[in-house]
This record gives structure tokens, sequence and C-alpha cells, in this order.
């Protein structure tokens, strides 16, 4: 695992009327990705925002690297949808750069994965928390991204699941038995208080919603979960 610790604020817990402007904050504040959540009311209990919405934000997501110069932020969406297949295609277009869906949600998993990544774009699977790591076994060649729920998807500002710290740590070790660069993603009541365990544990991707976007501090909530989480890291290292 090198260096990094890539934070992906969650949009979820953005303010909705000025979704370009928050995309815009938490870039300039050191944002790597930004997590863009669908769901459907169906396999959540819950109702958000569409390809349209992913299309709107996407001239918002980049850096400024040089005078004239940008780089892409890209967008990291979640499908909490039921059936999944039908609407890769619509997020791939409107500027997806990672898609990830829960394999309870799709007939043929391989087939999905090969699906998103036929758009030149990388694939995850997300695992809720009792999802068992099984799922895993057959697809690690097929993974850009491990996404591992810390609390059960549909609403933000749930806390922390504990036992998703284990799965984290069982999640790495097959991983680094693959020696493919999988990211390791975790969500779900992520925050400074506990991004260090997080790290620790072997996250290399952490998505933050109301811990970023409460307060109006963005650069500062940003900063304080990455060293966290750096540091946990460095002292797993070091044991």
């Amino acid at each position: 695992m090198n260096g990094t610790m890539r934070i992906a604020p969650s949009l979820l817990s953005a303010d909705f009327a000025r979704l370009g402007e928050e995309v815009t904050a938490v870039i300039a504040a050191g944002a790597d990705l930004i997590h863009f959540d669908v769901m459907d009311n169906h396999y959540v209990p819950n109702l958000t925002v569409g390809p349209l919405v992913c299309q709107a934000i996407k001239p918002y997501c980049h850096r400024e690297t040089k005078v004239g110069e940008k780089t892409d932020v890209l967008i990291d969406v979640h499908l909490m949808v039921k059936p999944v297949d039908a609407l890769i295609p619509m997020f791939a277009q409107a500027g997806a750069g990672i898609i990830s869906f829960h394999p309870e949600a799709s007939e043929h998993i391989d087939r999905t994965l090969q699906l998103i990544q036929s758009f030149g774009i990388k694939a995850g699977l997300v695992l809720n928390p009792a999802t068992p790591l099984h799922c895993l076994d057959h697809v690690m060649d097929r993974l850009d991204l491990i996404l591992l729920m810390s609390v059960n998807p549909g609403f933000g500002g749930q806390s922390f699941i504990e036992s998703t710290l284990p799965k984290i740590e069982a999640v790495r070790k097959r991983i680094e038995a693959t020696g493919r660069d999988i990211w390791l993603e975790v969500d779900g009541g992520v925050k400074a208080d506990n991004a260090q365990r997080v790290g620790g544990a072997g996250a290399d991707t952490l998505v933050a919603g109301s811990a970023v976007f409460t307060g109006g501090r963005y650069a500062q909530a940003i900063d304080a979960i990455r060293t966290n989480a750096l540091a946990g890291r460095n002292m797993q290292r070091q044991e």
C-alpha cells in the first residue's frame, strides 16, 4: 500500500441548492474524489439523485494545477439501486469516473463489472456491514475498488459500525495477496475521531459526509481526517 490517503466528501451531506459551489469548495479544500450517492427507494429506503445531477456537477470536478491548466477530479458514483445494469451507461455518459454497486443488486456480478469497465472507468463492488467477503472470491481480478459500508446504507449521518474494522483488515489482506492496485474505500460514520483506526485497519480511501460539510470548515475537516488516517497507517506499519 502506498502513501496515498484519498478523501472523498459525500455530496449527500452537501447543500443541494448550491451543489456546484459545494463541489468547487471541497476540491479547493483538498478533496481527492467527489462521492456521489445514488439511492432508488427500493434497494435502500431513500431517494436521491440521478445522472442529470451527475452531469451537472461534472464541469466543476477539476483542480487547477497551474495557470490555465486543470486536472480532473473523479466522480465516485455509488449505486444503491436494484436492478443496476440499466443505470450504468447513463452514469458513465454523465461523467462518472468510478461506478460501484452492491452484489445483491446484480444477477451477474462479473458481467456488471465488465459493463462498467467497457466505458473506460473504474469498477467497484460494495459490501454492506453484514455482506460476507466470499462474493469477492472470483472477481478480484476485475476490481478497481472495494467499498466497505460502515453503516447500513440509505441515510447520511449514521454512527460507524465498529465490526467493520476487522473486515477492513481482512479485505486489505485479500488485496495484497493479488498484487494489484485495488482501492479500499470505507463509507459511513467516518470522521476525524475514528479515521486513525480506519486507516490503521488498511483503508486508503475514506468517504466523509457530515464530518466534512457540517460546520463549513472544509479544509480543516479534510485535513484532520487525512492526517489521522495516515497516522493510523504508520502506527500499524511500526507494529
